[in-house]
């Protein structure tokens, strides 16, 4: 699976908006939703606030872990 996909899965499994977690993350909406259909990939440190955040590893964030 993409990460963006894994990333919308688990917002969406949050009950969050892309908007709420742009603001846990510090960044703009438009950053979560270029994420979320693959126009952008998050960076090693953007990875790593994301897997925090949602509690799971990077591995499972890039589909490597399930």
């Amino acid at each position: 699976m993409e990460i963006g996909k894994v990333i919308k899965e688990l917002r969406e499994e949050r009950n969050l908006t892309q908007q709420q977690l742009a603001s846990a993350l510090n960044v703009d909406k438009s950053t979560i939703a270029k994420y979320e259909t693959g126009d952008r990939l998050p960076n090693i440190e953007m990875s790593v606030k994301l897997a925090l955040f949602f509690n799971v590893t990077t591995d499972y964030l890039f589909g490597i872990e399930k």
